[in-house]
């Protein structure tokens, strides 16, 4: 974990004061709805469908136990009792009072956290790959390199009034977690042929009305210059990036209209003007940042014989084992996925209860530390494996242990319509259906990995765009209707390192764009659509070694087209009938 400077803890306690007086203000009528909008904004509060809706900072996903003790406090207190983890790695509270939102956050920065730029039209919380640090495959730990775009970000007076939100993510291993393809700025760590580090440019990703793949702007850009070209990048944004209509103000259109290749000239002219200026990095300054980061002590742990056999002694823990634990680069150790995707609970979402155990597990097995997923689960990256079957105990006892990382079910969701009022559908009702359609460990092994997204608009809060099936909440006469896409994903999937060719196929890490296989569908038809889609995809697998998105890749979209559309309507709706 990063700890905060006397001035970090100055920064957060200030603006807190700041924000209490301009709530204070606004309450006595002193302010104005307008006046009052951009204030709240910046400090993450929104006015949602029934309340407002408070969303706390959780910088590139890392959480201590004691800030996660916290969430549970102000959630009892001044919420109703749980939180929601979203894709942007951040906690959201659906319920809070207005006049108690200063009193959460002066909480908050006891703990140094804060909810500054989780909205408005800045840079937002820069995101990383939820095994940062760990992870036998990465070139560089990411999480220094986020602390320091987060430090220069932050209330950057250039860039606190962009055209439109711009959201950075940054990967440091060969297989891309980050999703850095579908973002404003995507970074990914590399070395030159010296060995030096470096960071390819993805610019002018994202998803949304407009998804689009970002396109690579550099290839390398030597570490010390990282700063000042993204300050280039961001300072040609905010020229030329579009203010009279927030349809096409995103970088990505800019890139677009533009064309890469003179996006890419304006952005190196700025970025000479720029080099070796202030912004430069110095190894001195990575080492001061790297050393605010809690060093963890491992240990040589004990070997972990009963794993073996308690796994084939029961069949629910290996089951476990299989989907929610993961490599780690230390010998003797592990990464623990803690599911919040139990059929029944709207994905993401997690008790004040549930919070307070999962921070005491923290203690016990892992440092004293979590990390969130943008696949809405938390981690304890650093669990010794002799402790996995306890721990796997404890969490089944929570109702945390669903085994089902990488699965169907483990689906991605927004909010959706029974809270965002920008939604034109639910989606959380929709998830929990196909959950249930789907509540078969032993049929959700079979069908193996797929990643399901859904979104109950067009601003892809879900990241429906790079599911290998997404869903799409529309609006059709006032009714809601599902609108299906098949052949997304995020990157080129495990143990598959972009090469070159992904890079300009296929965009940063190999990410895809799902494509609409046709009309939507009532939201009654979702789940039986999606169960005729992986029929379709076990049919026509070559083994079961291959996955529902490498099949889509080999034969395309028709066949399953044919089977969701061929159907006869009473056929469809007896199959409903016998669901229901």
């Amino acid at each position: 974990m990063y700890n905060y400077t006397p001035v970090d803890q100055q920064l957060v306690d200030e603006r807190v004061a700041q924000f209490r007086d301009q709530t204070r203000r606004f309450l006595a009528g002193e302010l104005s709805d307008d006046d009052f909008r951009p204030l709240r904004l910046q400090n993450g509060l929104y006015i949602q469908r029934h309340a407002p809706m408070l969303r706390i900072a959780i910088p590139y996903g890392f959480l201590a136990s004691r800030q996660l003790r916290t969430f549970a406090y102000i959630a009892r207190r001044w919420d109703r009792g749980y939180g929601h983890f979203s894709t942007r790695q951040n906690l959201q509270l659906n319920w809070p009072e207005l006049k108690d939102v200063p009193d959460m956050l002066a909480e908050l920065a006891k703990v140094q956290m804060h909810a500054i730029q989780t909205s408005g039209n800045c840079i937002r919380n820069t995101t990383t790959d939820h095994f940062a640090g760990i992870a036998p495959d990465e070139l560089v730990d990411p999480v220094v390199w986020c602390e320091i775009i987060r430090q220069w970000s932050t209330l950057h007076p250039e860039f606190a009034f962009l055209p439109r939100k711009f959201k950075i993510a940054v990967s440091g291993a060969t297989h891309d977690r980050a999703a850095v393809g579908v973002h404003d700025i995507g970074l990914q760590a590399v070395r030159n042929d010296d060995g030096v580090l470096g960071f390819r440019v993805w610019i002018g990703g994202g998803l949304g009305r407009t998804p689009v793949l970002g396109s690579l702007i550099n290839p390398f850009v030597p570490w010390q210059h990282l700063l000042s070209y993204l300050e280039a990048a961001l300072r040609v944004y905010n020229l030329h990036g579009r203010r009279d209509n927030k349809y096409k103000a995103r970088i990505k259109i800019l890139v677009r209209e533009l064309t890469p290749e003179v996006f890419e000239d304006q952005v190196q002219a700025e970025f000479k003007r720029l080099e070796g200026g202030a912004a430069t990095l110095t190894q001195a300054y990575v080492d001061e940042i790297a050393a605010r980061f809690d060093k963890h002590a491992y240990e040589q742990p004990a070997p972990a014989d009963d794993v073996a056999e308690r796994r084939a002694a029961e069949p629910a823990f290996a089951r476990w084992l299989r989907s929610n634990t993961h490599p780690h680069k230390v010998a003797g150790y592990a990464a623990v996925t803690v599911s919040l995707k139990r059929t029944g609970v709207p994905p993401g979402d997690i008790t004040c209860e549930q919070m307070e155990a999962v921070a005491d597990l923290a203690d016990r097995y892992s440092f004293g530390e979590l990390r969130v997923s943008h696949e809405q689960n938390l981690i304890l990256a650093d669990v010794k494996r002799a402790d996995l079957y306890v721990l796997w105990q404890a969490l089944e006892a929570l109702g945390l242990a669903t085994p089902n990382i990488g699965m169907l079910t483990n689906i991605i969701c927004c909010p959706g319509g029974d809270f965002c009022a920008l939604a034109n559908a639910v989606a959380i009702p929709v998830a929990e259906s196909i959950q249930r359609r789907f509540d078969d460990l032993d049929y959700l092994y079979d069908i193996g990995e797929l990643d399901l997204n859904i979104s109950g608009c067009i601003n892809s809060c879900g990241h429906h765009h790079v599911g290998h099936i997404g869903i799409l909440g529309v609006d059709k006469a006032g009714e809601e209707w599902y609108q299906v896409t098949l052949g997304g994903r995020q990157s080129a999937g495990p143990g598959k390192a972009f090469e070159a060719s992904d890079i300009y196929a296929k965009g940063g890490g190999g990410a895809v764009i799902g494509k609409i296989i046709g009309r939507a569908f009532s939201r009654a038809e979702v789940p039986g659509v999606v169960e005729t889609l992986v029929q379709t995809y076990l049919r026509e697998r070559d083994s079961d070694a291959e996955r529902f998105i490498d099949v889509v890749e080999r034969i395309g979209l028709d066949p399953f087209k044919k089977d969701v559309y061929g159907e006869a309507p009473a056929r469809r709706r007896e199959s409903e009938a016998a669901h229901v």
